[in-house]
Formats: C-alpha cells, sequence, structure tokens
C-alpha cells in the first residue's frame, strides 16, 4: 500500500479546494453548525453544483453517471468537502445506497437509481435501525408480506437521518417470519412519499431537526424493488454498514477542528499567559494530531481495499471505532480548553469558535452508538479479524 499523492493527485486537490473556496460564503465558519436544517438552503446549492462537477460520485462507472475515476480521486473530494464542512456535496445516496444498489442490484435499478443519485435528483435515507432493534439489529421486526406484485410494509423505524428530506429510502425488512434471525430479512428501495409512510421528527440535544421516526402502515412497495435474493438481505445490509462505517474523510473534519482549537491556543490569554504555552496544552493537542494521523491512514487502508474490489469489513469497524471515539476525545479537549466558555451555545455573543465546541461536545454523544456501537464493532474485529471465538 502505497499512500503518496501523485503530483497529478495533488494538482488535483488543489483544484477541489479552490472551487469550493470560491463557493463557500465568506462568513461559512459562522454560518455552518454540523447540521442539515441550518444550512438548508446552501446545502441543495452545492449538492447540485458538486453534481454538475461530477464530483458526487467519480468513482462510479460513466454509464451511472460516475467519471469512472479511482476511490482515491473520490476520496480526495470527500476530504476536503469534509475539511471545509460543505453539507450534502455527498450523502446517503453516494456513499452508502449507491454502492449498495451496484453491488446487489440488477441492471433495471441500476439504471433506475444510480443516474439520478449522481445528479443530485434524489434523495435517500437508510432504514435499517428499530426501537427494539439497534446494535442487534439482524433482530429487527419491520415486515414485508408478498401480495401478488407488491410487498406490504408493516413497521417502524428510528434514528432515520434525513428521513424528512427523502425521496427513498434504503429499507431492511423480515420477509421471513420462521427463518433465523439473519436468514429472514431483504432489502428494498422504498418510496418515501408512498401511501402510509409517516415521518415524525426527532430532535436532538442541540435542538436541530436531523433525525426521525418512521412508521410504515401498510406501504405498498412493488416487487421490482426488491433488492438481490429475496431473505439474504442480512448480507446486503452488512455491505451497506460496511460502506457507512468506513468513512475515511472523517479525519480531514477532525484535523479543521483540530486546527481550530489550536489557533484558539496560540490567541487566548490565561493567567497572563498563552495557553499553547501551557505544557499540558501542547501535550494535548499534539496527541490528537498523532491520533488524527493514525485515523486517516486507517481510513485509508479501507480506500485502498476499495479500489481492488474488496469490501473492507474489520477494517471498517475500526476506523468507525478510532473515528467515533476519536471525537468524543476532541470533544472532551476541547471543552476543557475553553473553560466555562465551551459550555456556551452559538447564539451566546461572547462564544469562541461559534460554539462549536458545544455543539460537538453535545452531538459527539452518539458517536460510539450510531453505525454500530463500539462494542459491536469491537465485536467484528475480534470475530472477523483476529479470530476470536464468538
Amino acid at each position: 500500500m502505497d499512500f503518496s499523492w501523485s503530483p497529478e493527485e495533488m494538482a488535483f486537490r488543489q483544484e477541489v479546494r479552490e472551487y469550493i473556496r470560491s463557493i463557500l460564503p465568506p462568513d461559512w465558519d459562522h454560518l455552518y453548525f454540523d447540521e442539515w436544517e441550518e444550512v438548508s438552503e446552501y446545502a441543495d446549492i452545492f449538492r447540485k453544483k458538486f453534481a454538475e462537477k461530477g464530483w458526487r460520485v467519480m468513482h462510479w462507472p460513466v454509464e451511472y453517471g460516475g467519471l469512472g475515476f479511482n476511490h482515491w480521486r473520490q476520496l480526495i473530494v470527500n476530504e476536503e468537502v469534509a475539511y471545509h464542512r460543505v453539507p450534502e456535496a455527498t450523502d446517503t445516496g453516494t456513499q452508502l445506497v449507491g454502492p449498495s444498489i451496484m453491488i446487489y442490484g440488477n441492471d433495471a435499478q441500476k439504471k433506475r437509481f444510480l443516474p439520478p443519485i449522481a445528479r443530485a435528483e434524489v434523495r435517500f435515507c437508510q432504514l435499517f435501525t428499530e426501537p427494539g432493534s439497534g446494535s442487534d439489529l439482524a433482530s429487527l421486526q419491520t415486515r414485508a408480506v408478498r401480495d401478488g406484485d407488491d410487498y406490504v410494509v408493516t413497521g417502524q423505524k428510528i434514528f432515520t437521518s434525513g428521513a424528512h428530506r427523502s425521496d427513498f429510502g434504503w429499507l431492511g425488512a423480515r420477509t421471513d417470519q420462521d427463518a433465523p434471525k439473519h436468514r429472514g430479512i431483504s432489502t428494498f428501495v422504498i418510496d418515501m412519499h408512498a401511501p402510509g409512510v409517516t415521518v415524525r421528527p426527532l430532535i436532538n440535544m442541540t435542538g436541530v431537526h436531523a433525525q426521525n421516526q418512521v412508521f410504515f402502515d401498510e406501504v405498498r412497495v412493488p416487487a421490482e424493488n426488491l433488492v438481490g435474493e429475496e431473505n439474504r438481505g442480512w448480507y446486503q445490509m452488512a455491505t451497506t454498514l460496511d460502506f457507512e462505517r468506513s468513512g475515511a474523510q472523517r479525519f480531514a473534519g477532525a484535523k479543521r477542528y483540530l486546527e481550530q482549537l489550536v489557533e484558539y491556543a496560540q490567541t487566548t490569554e490565561r493567567g497572563g499567559k498563552l495557553l499553547s504555552e501551557d505544557p499540558l496544552v501542547r501535550s494535548k493537542l499534539a496527541e490528537l494530531a498523532i491520533e488524527i494521523e493514525v485515523g486517516r491512514f486507517i481510513g485509508y487502508r479501507t480506500v485502498w481495499m476499495q479500489a481492488n474490489g474488496l469490501i473492507p469489513n474489520k477494517e471498517a469497524s475500526a476506523c468507525k471505532v478510532f473515528g467515533a471515539e476519536l471525537d468524543q476525545r476532541m470533544a472532551n479537549v476541547g471543552v476543557n480548553l475553553l473553560g466555562l466558555y465551551g459550555q456556551l451555545t452559538k447564539t451566546s455573543k461572547r462564544v469562541p469558535m461559534w460554539g462549536r465546541v458545544e455543539g460537538f461536545y453535545l452531538n459527539s454523544v452518539y458517536h460510539t452508538i450510531g453505525q454500530g456501537t463500539s462494542e459491536v464493532n469491537r465485536n467484528i474485529i475480534a470475530g472477523r479479524g483476529l479470530g476470536l471465538p464468538r
């Protein structure tokens, strides 16, 4: 594995960086607060602009709306997007659902769904987690019963990000009630505007509506929307989760946050001395810098595997565990560095870093839960990576 960048790739990174800076408002750090609703008007603009450039899915085949480049070019885009906090330049459709359909969907499904995802004409959400099936996802109870040319879906999902803004959902539902729990699940593309679909908001600790409860009351889903083989959906869902957990770009966003903490330490005095002169502060910030680099190379390994036609499993779990727990460590360092100011929200006139520290601290709580808890992912690493007994 050679993780160095070629001159052509470095030039492309600079092109992406300059383009992003040209389209972002000059006060973007003040405007953006890590959630969609706060910047929805900008998100719609950015996703269209990136679609026009072909940068949402550069690594997809040309016939599905991509540019036929390798995964490393796409990683460059994803890293710059994360670093500059560009909302919805890529999304659930490009990162999770599209790649899953590309692997498991038939030709008709690929032609129907992939080009609109690439053109940013449709939004997808992921409908996996249920009130009683989170860490033990295979115990999900939402049912899909075959009825002629349709499946009738009944059940409930929870913590569905972006469901209120989505056109379609990537649904896991039980199609065989008598089969062992891993063997009776199927995956579907479901119309989020179909009769019987109800979306209710979940407001998080920062007061933002990003996630939802979704209810299905005898929703009819055409059988042609079944993706892959019936009752083999668990394995397709696992692949989707691998895509979700292997986001190497998360460490580029972490780098930006650390840079702002460093800038704060270099410009803020406490007790007559700059914070950056405190050996403990310097040690904490240096430790985070090292961990970000470690995480970046863990993420790069997953990209290398994808570029070579492999699906990272234990590697994706390692990326997710390390990244999620690093987020919490960074949030803790930020709150302690700012002291009492770290408790101020973005609405305060005296808040440093536009309130990002307080918001990041609250949001980081769920990072070790969503996309599979740290415990679940460590079990994957232990069993599939180290060969330890169940």
